[in-house]
């Protein structure tokens, strides 16, 4: 069974960093809510949950995927590129160590788990706001003997790489082309979001199912019309803290 980490929304959730979008109010008890059916989705498509408690003081850390990324032979500890973010990792490595080893990313790298695409034996790094070079040069260094090259993508634009790109399968992406360097991902079979949907390209497959947002039915279309099967959630009080699907959990693989 695949293992997923989730952790309640914050109470002080409205104080989020952010960085490419315009502030507004969030709904404090719809984002929980929203939240839990994220949960229930994952749940319903056979993962066990470990659901963490919400943290009072960090208002980001329902987006759990920032604080590691999970390979088959180890967990790496990442180190956040917001200040308010970097004691998000504690709870993590808590929660993680019981189930694989770990590796951390150390001073003065920076490194978001949004930021970071694993690709087989590839992993792409968004040099981002959050994410820099020397990150890059540490996990060469880090996982280098798993037989992992790591290789940095500009993006612009947007928070995150995989803002701009994510995966749907093995061969294919989800890609805003406008977002990013694509001659990177030349090798895979590329569904473009739909031009007036350009925070549509964060997808999180799950099993034989892809989870996505309500808020983008075109692209939910192209994705439908190559023939995957779409589990839509509405996260619209998340995104309002530059959240996507992939952001709420970190996933184990069985």
């Amino acid at each position: 069974m695949v293992l997923a980490i989730t952790r309640e929304v914050s109470p002080r959730f409205n104080e989020c960093e952010i960085t490419h979008i315009e502030r507004t109010p969030i709904d404090l008890n719809t984002a929980r809510t929203q939240h839990h059916e994220y949960v229930h989705a994952l749940q319903k498509l056979g993962c066990e949950v470990i659901e963490l408690p919400a943290e009072p003081d960090l208002p980001d850390s329902v987006f759990v995927e920032d604080t590691a990324f999970i390979l088959p032979e180890v967990a790496v500890i990442t180190r956040p590129g917001a200040d308010s973010r970097k004691p998000e990792t504690e709870s993590i490595i808590r929660a993680l160590s019981p189930h694989i080893g770990l590796v951390h990313i150390r001073e003065p790298a920076t490194v978001d788990g949004g930021d970071v695409l694993v690709l087989g034996k590839n992993i792409y790094i968004g040099l981002s706001t959050r994410s820099n070079q020397t990150a890059i040069d540490q996990l060469n260094d880090l996982i280098r003997g798993y037989g992992y090259t790591v290789t940095g993508v500009e993006v612009h634009g947007c928070l995150h790489l995989k803002s701009a790109v994510s995966r749907v399968d093995d061969r294919t992406l989800l890609i805003n082309k406008s977002w990013l360097d694509t001659s990177h991902f030349k090798d895979f079979d590329l569904i473009e979001v739909d031009p007036s949907e350009l925070s549509a390209a964060n997808c999180l497959p799950i099993g034989t199912s892809i989870i996505f947002p309500t808020a983008f039915p075109k692209t939910r279309a192209r994705l439908e019309a190559r023939g995957y099967k779409v589990t839509a959630i509405d996260i619209s009080e998340l995104a309002k803290a530059e959240g996507a699907v992939t952001c709420c959990s970190l996933i184990l693989p069985d």
